[in-house]
C-alpha cells in the first residue's frame, strides 16, 4: 500500500468521524461541548506541566517561578524513587533485576513461549535476579530493608500474580471437587482470603505469622509480604477459574472421558484451556488491581514506587512538591496498566480466532459472572 493511498485512508476516517459527530443538531452540541470541557482541562494542566514548568536547577529555581511543575525535583529524586534505599553506587543492579522479571513477564504474555521451558526460565530468572538485588559472591549483600521503589513492585506483582495462578486453579478445582474435603478446604481458604482486605492478610503474614514461630528462626519481612500477595491472588483468581469451568458445558468433560482420556487429561487439555479463554478479560482486571495494590506494603516497613515518590518528596530541600512526585509515580501506573489492558484486548483477539487442535470458535465472553448453580 503507497503512502498516498495510507493518507487518503486515514482522511477519510477522521472525515467520517467528524461527519458523525456533527450529523444531527443534538450530536453537534454534544460534540461542541465535549471539546470545550476538555480544553478547559487540558489547557491549564499543558501550561503547568509543560508551558511554566522548570525542567533544571534546584528547589530556589522552582520556588522563583511558582506557576509551572517542578520537574527539576524529579530530575534530582528519580534515583531514590526508582530504586528507594538502594545504595546509589550499586543502583544498577535493581535495574538489572527489574529488567529480567519484565524480559519473564513479556515471554509469559507471548502464546509461542507458553511451553515447559517457561517453567524453567521463570526458576532461572528469578534466582538470577534475587542474587543480583541481594549480593553475594563478590557483590555486596545489600538486605531488603534497603531495597524499594519501582524493582519491588514488579516483583511482588510478577511473582505473587505468577505464584498465585496455580494455587488458584487447584483451589477452584477444589471448590469444584465431590469429596467433601478438598471442596470444603477450599472453600474456606478462598472465603477466608476474600473476606479480608490485602492490608490484613499481610498484617497477618509479617506481623503474626512470626510469633508462631520457633525462638531463634525469623524470616524475611519482603519473602513474607510475596508469599501474603500469592496467597491473596490465589483466591481472586481461584473465583475468577470457577466462574470459568461453570460456562464450560459438562459435555466437554464425558467427550474426553469417552475418548479414553483420564480425568487430569481432559481436565489439563479440553475443559481448563476453554474456561481460561474465557475469563481472560477478569484476569487483566485481577493483574491491573495487583499492579497498583502494592504500594498497601508500606505498613509492614517496606517501599514501592508510590511510597519512595512520597518520601522524596518529605525531603527539607524539596518540600511542597509532592504534585510532581505523584505525578511521577502515577504515569509509571499508568503505563504499566495501560500496557496490561491493551496486552489483554490483544490476546483477546488472538484467543477467539479459530483454534485447529481445539475447534473453539466461540468468542471471548466479555462477562465471568456464573450462572445460578
Amino acid at each position: 500500500m503507497s503512502d498516498h493511498t495510507v493518507r487518503r485512508t486515514r482522511w477519510s476516517a477522521v472525515r467520517d468521524l467528524l461527519r458523525a459527530c456533527f450529523a444531527t443538531p443534538s450530536a453537534a452540541i454534544v460534540t461542541i461541548i465535549a471539546i470545550a470541557l476538555a480544553a478547559a482541562a487540558v489547557i491549564p494542566i499543558a501550561r503547568w506541566a509543560l508551558v511554566n514548568a522548570t525542567w533544571f536547577g534546584d528547589a530556589t529555581d522552582c520556588r522563583r517561578a511558582a506557576t509551572g511543575a517542578c520537574w527539576a525535583f524529579v530530575r534530582h529524586k528519580a534515583g531514590f524513587i526508582l530504586f528507594g534505599l538502594y545504595p546509589a553506587a550499586q543502583r544498577w543492579r535493581p535495574g538489572i533485576a527489574a529488567a529480567i522479571l519484565v524480559a519473564l513477564v513479556v515471554c509469559t504474555a507471548m502464546p509461542r513461549c507458553w511451553t515447559r521451558w517457561l517453567l524453567a526460565a521463570w526458576a532461572l530468572g528469578l534466582t538470577v535476579a534475587v542474587f543480583v538485588m541481594r549480593g553475594g559472591l563478590g557483590l555486596g549483600v545489600v538486605p531488603t530493608q534497603q531495597w524499594g521503589g519501582l524493582p519491588v513492585t514488579i516483583m511482588l506483582t510478577a511473582i505473587g500474580l505468577a505464584g498465585g495462578f496455580p494455587l488458584g486453579i487447584a483451589l477452584a478445582l477444589g471448590r469444584r471437587s465431590r469429596r467433601p474435603v478438598p471442596r470444603a478446604t477450599a472453600t474456606a481458604i478462598v472465603e477466608v482470603v476474600r473476606g479480608v482486605p490485602l492490608i490484613a492478610v499481610l498484617y497477618v503474614a509479617v506481623l503474626v505469622f512470626p510469633l508462631a514461630l520457633p525462638a531463634g528462626l525469623s524470616v524475611d519481612k519482603l519473602f513474607l509480604a510475596q508469599a501474603a500477595v500469592i496467597v491473596f491472588a490465589s483466591a481472586y483468581l481461584a473465583e475468577a477459574v470457577r466462574s470459568g469451568l461453570q460456562l464450560v458445558p459438562p459435555r466437554r468433560l464425558d467427550a474426553g472421558l469417552a475418548l479414553g482420556l483420564g480425568w487430569w487429561q481432559t481436565m489439563q487439555r479440553i475443559v481448563l484451556p476453554e474456561a481460561l479463554r474465557t475469563v481472560l478479560p477478569s484476569f487483566i482486571s485481577i493483574a491491573v488491581g495487583f499492579f497498583q495494590d502494592t504500594s498497601l506494603i508500606v505498613i509492614i516497613g517496606l517501599f514501592d514506587l508510590l511510597n519512595t515518590a512520597r518520601s522524596a518528596a518529605q525531603d527539607p530541600n524539596w518540600l511542597g512538591f509532592f504534585t510532581e512526585a505523584f505525578v511521577f509515580a502515577g504515569a509509571i501506573y499508568f503505563c504499566g496498566s495501560a500496557a496490561l489492558s491493551r496486552y489483554g484486548l490483544w490476546l483477546e483477539r488472538r484467543m477467539a480466532r479459530v483454534d485447529p487442535a481445539m475447534r473453539v470458535t466461540r468468542p471471548l465472553s466479555l462477562s465471568v459472572a456464573a450462572p445460578p448453580e
